[in-house]
């Protein structure tokens, strides 16, 4: 679900209580800009064959992704919100992500590099425009800036994308960035946190900017259960390489087994042995596989076959999110693990601040109540759970952007990744994905039931 699309009709929800509208429109205003920024970076530091080119069938050309963007938000922004005519009405169906699959995108009518640059500015210019003219209150879409909001977030989830087709481009690097913080004490760490029975509120429905899939707030009671204290590191999921794990069916689901051995999986993505030695190619370097960092580009069969390996199992999604946002003694979820702040850098590895996720134990200060750490940035982490709706569910703005995947097709991830922006990224924000999937930023932890000692 990395970068969806968003079709070209509004519809309706209940509105959302926010701040003063002179706060929310500068709130807005610097999110679709820090998007902007990002934007220009992914795809100014290529030539334009790279921009045109498809790096993998997996991915569209860089190109298609920038197009893409303005013209959702010139379908949102500017004629659903602004009620302005439409720039480039012939350019709506190219660019709708329902209606061509990613393999097929090369083979469309798109926008020239230099073409889509002047789009997206034109497009952002009157954007800012409405932007300054909205009240920000009353109808459903622009109560608290919803709209605006939803389009910073779209266009980062975008950034994530490009990011991706970066890591799967081959070619030198192009991207570079210091390297993430470490905590010298993580080795002291517990290996997992008791998470007690009880009830606790999942979901939202008063953040907001957040989606419809992440509403309304609901109670859910769950049994007591441990949860890793950290993310399964490379060193960790190196062991169950070496104990012949994608060898052994017993540790597979069928359909996990049979994609294993048509596909001759063996590690994780990128990694590749070499005289003796691991590697792995990151963003255009090869380097040695670092033993201390969250293991990254698993599938959720991957995931699901080493917790089986361990005797331990995936969390679910309810059980991840009690994790994260429950604080026993004030016996309330909070926004983030940490508290109800926005995240800043000690808080999490986010927004492309660095190229790889932190050492395991990292961001003490993002540690949640319990003493759960990482739970936000650096990997993607998948559940057991399918993605389906909360009770009481309600599509908002259309139908498309949730409800459409609801079934036991896709499998929920969580917590974000170092290539997430914070805008797109809290302890109630709810990725997806099919459990194949490996060229996402994606890693896991496990879970355990009392009683499974």
């Amino acid at each position: 679900m990395t970068a969806p699309g968003f079709p070209r009709r509004a519809g309706s929800a209940g509105a959302l209580a926010g701040p003063e509208p002179e706060l929310l429109r500068r709130r807005a205003e610097q999110a679709l800009r820090t998007a902007r920024d990002r934007t220009r970076a992914l795809t100014g530091c290529v030539d334009d064959h790279d921009l045109t080119a498809q790096h993998s069938p997996l991915m569209s050309p860089l190109v298609w992704d920038l197009a893409h963007i303005g013209n959702q938000e010139e379908q949102w922004l500017l004629r659903a919100v602004g009620g302005l005519d439409a720039l480039r009405p012939e350019i709506d169906s190219v660019y709708d992500a329902f209606e061509h699959p990613r393999a097929e995108r090369p083979a469309l009518p798109l926008l020239p590099p230099a073409e889509a640059r002047r789009y997206v500015a034109d497009v952002r210019g009157r954007a800012l425009d409405v932007l300054e003219r909205s009240p920000l209150r009353g109808a459903p879409l622009v109560d608290a800036g919803f709209a605006f909001g939803m389009i910073a977030q779209h266009e980062q989830q975008h950034d994530e994308t490009m990011l991706i087709t970066h890591q799967l481009r081959r070619g030198p690097a192009v991207l570079t960035a210091p390297e993430p913080p470490s905590d010298p004490g993580a080795g002291l760490l517990p290996t997992e946190v008791l998470v007690p029975a009880g009830p606790f509120t999942m979901g939202t429905s008063t953040e907001p900017w957040a989606l419809d899939n992440e509403r309304p707030a609901h109670r859910r009671l769950l049994p007591a259960f441990f949860i890793d204290t950290v993310p399964v590191g490379n060193g960790a999921y190196l062991r169950f390489i070496e104990d012949g794990g994608y060898r052994e069916p017993r540790w597979w689901t069928e359909a996990g087994w049979d994609h294993v051995r048509r596909h001759d999986l063996s590690a994780p993505l990128f990694w590749r042995r070499e005289g003796g030695q691991w590697l792995r190619r990151r963003f255009g370097v090869t380097e040695p596989v670092p033993m201390g960092e969250p293991v990254l580009h698993v599938s959720w069969y991957e995931a699901d076959a080493y917790a089986r390996w361990a005797g331990r199992r995936l969390p679910t999604e309810a059980e991840w999110e009690k994790a994260a946002r429950y604080d026993p003694e004030s016996d309330r979820s909070r926004r983030y693990p940490w508290g109800d702040a926005d995240p800043a850098p000690e808080h999490a590895n986010l927004g492309q601040r660095h190229l790889r996720p932190a050492p395991v134990g990292s961001y003490p200060d993002g540690a949640s109540p319990l003493g759960v750490r990482q739970l936000i940035g650096d990997v993607w982490e998948w559940t057991a759970s399918d993605f389906l709706p909360y009770p009481g569910f309600a599509a908002f703005p259309y139908r498309e952007y949730s409800e459409v995947f609801f079934g036991g097709t896709y499998k929920v991830l969580r917590g974000g990744s170092f290539g997430v922006d914070p805008v797109a990224c809290r302890g109630t924000f709810r990725n997806w994905d099919l459990p194949i999937r490996r060229q996402i930023f994606s890693g896991f932890r496990t879970a355990r039931d009392p009683e499974d000692a």
